[in-house]
């Protein structure tokens, strides 16, 4: 057995054990027992503490858009990974640019192919809130008869959710879908994408939950890390056969992990006092096309959610126009830059459409989003989170959120993207954190009830 520290990580074929040794106070062991495309274990994630009692460690991925910032198009590559992979173990098929994709994710030119790939069968593509909605999205965007929406841990008005379920290792549990029942009604093949599975639990639930009221005969399960033990294995062997169902599994890499040691103390993030650095802060709203919003919206905001993000189910045609849109709001932003070395940054569970725009936006740019998940901050080289910005979520005005891994100096702006316009008041905390590091903030509305402002009341 090889131990591998997290700075000299490496995935030989021959080596399948790795320690990881979290601040000398948790060591994390994995023993690979899959990895189909030999990929390197730190061109996928790194390892951080997390502040939470159900679990002390969290892989953070360094592909995926979130805690640390990428290329957007790594992230949107990922998900074609994901989807090239589901060609092979669902459907026997190769992708036909599978190597460029995999030359891409091992550090090689990042070029995503235009390839869709024609599904035997429609199936229907969920992701989950709130990391893996805009991964469930990349998946999804490759594929021809297929349709897709994404859960929500918001409360929409005047909406009932035709699904609920509970998610596990969470701070905020409970799942809701938002969609026209026709997605659920048939015994189409449903195909359920999370960036990590590590006991299936989750993926459980919202099978026990659809096959309750909308039973079918085949689930299929994607991840890029699946880190499920034997038992929860088991768990799904036992599950296919009380309900009679067949539930495939497709990843990037699976393990088994132990866990060894105490968990990390909570660390103390950037407070969110006033900063007292000057900033260029401007406004941009994203002006709608006929079709580009629903006439939903939330208890908290009025400004209607967009049609494209699949909140509310797209179908594959709709996809089209959803490129469209991401294009058009590119160019407009692309217009607006100012600097060379650009952050884009999504909000919670808008993540898709920041991400996809923010390719076609230029040269410099680099994508994440904000999280729920407070992570214990260390700056040191071999560790995965070194910095923390808490602020309150805009949207509620309460909600602990964060961003991650940003200094000073590291970037000319950023453009935060929100998906409904908020009130100017409920920004002031996450303005305080991006001004003590970064000296141009542009706010990106792509919805909002007063033409060019950001209010919403």
């Amino acid at each position: 057995m090889s131990s591998n520290h997290l700075s000299t990580l490496s995935a030989k074929p021959q080596t399948n054990s790795y320690t990881f040794d979290l601040l000398g106070q948790l060591s994390i062991d994995i023993e690979l027992t899959g990895n189909p495309y030999l990929l390197p274990l730190d061109r996928l994630f790194q390892m951080a503490a997390r502040i939470n009692k159900k679990r002390s460690f969290l892989f953070v991925s360094t592909v995926l858009g979130k805690h640390i910032p990428v290329d957007p198009s790594l992230a949107l590559l990922t998900g074609q990974a994901l989807a090239a992979r589901y060609m092979e173990v669902v459907e026997a098929q190769t992708h036909p640019e599978r190597d460029q994709i995999l030359a891409g994710l091992m550090g090689g030119q990042v070029k995503k192919s235009e390839y869709r790939h024609s599904l035997a069968e429609p199936a229907l593509f969920i992701g989950f809130a709130e990391t893996a909605t805009a991964l469930g999205h990349a998946v999804f965007e490759n594929f021809r008869n297929a349709a897709f929406f994404h859960t929500t841990r918001e409360l929409v008005s005047g909406l009932e959710s035709i699904i609920n379920f509970e998610e596990e290792h969470s701070h905020a549990t409970s799942h809701r879908c938002y969609v026209d029942e026709k997605l659920f009604d048939n015994t189409r093949p449903i195909v359920l994408v999370d960036d990590e599975v590590t006991t299936g639990k989750t993926a459980l639930n919202i099978i026990e939950s659809i096959q309750e009221k909308f039973p079918r005969g085949e689930y299929t399960v994607v991840s890029i890390l699946d880190w499920r033990s034997e038992e929860d294995q088991k768990r799904f062997r036992d599950t296919e056969k009380r309900l009679g169902i067949v539930i495939h599994e497709v990843s990037l890499v699976t393990g088994l992990i132990t866990a060894n040691g105490d968990p990390v103390a909570e660390s103390k993030s950037r407070s969110e006092s006033l900063s007292s650095r000057d900033a260029e802060i401007m406004q941009i709203v994203i002006s709608p096309e006929e079709g580009d919003l629903t006439s939903c919206a939330s208890e908290q905001l009025s400004s209607p959610y967009v049609t494209h993000t699949g909140r509310f189910g797209l179908t594959d045609a709709e996809q089209l126009e959803a490129d469209i849109y991401c294009l058009k709001a590119a160019a407009r932003l692309r217009d607006a830059r100012k600097g060379k070395r650009t952050l884009c940054l999504g909000t919670g569970e808008f993540m898709y459409i920041p991400m996809k725009t923010a390719s076609y936006m230029g040269d410099g740019i680099f994508y994440q989003s904000t999280t729920r998940s407070p992570i214990h901050p260390v700056s040191r080289e071999d560790y995965a989170v070194k910095s923390a910005f808490p602020f309150s979520n805009p949207e509620d005005g309460e909600t602990a959120n964060f961003f991650y891994n940003v200094t000073e100096g590291q970037y000319d702006e950023v453009f935060v993207f929100f998906e409904r316009s908020v009130p100017e008041e409920r920004l002031q905390t996450m303005l305080n954190q991006l001004k003590s590091v970064i000296p141009v903030i542009h706010f990106v509305f792509f919805s909002t009830n007063q033409k060019g402002s950001a209010s919403d009341e």
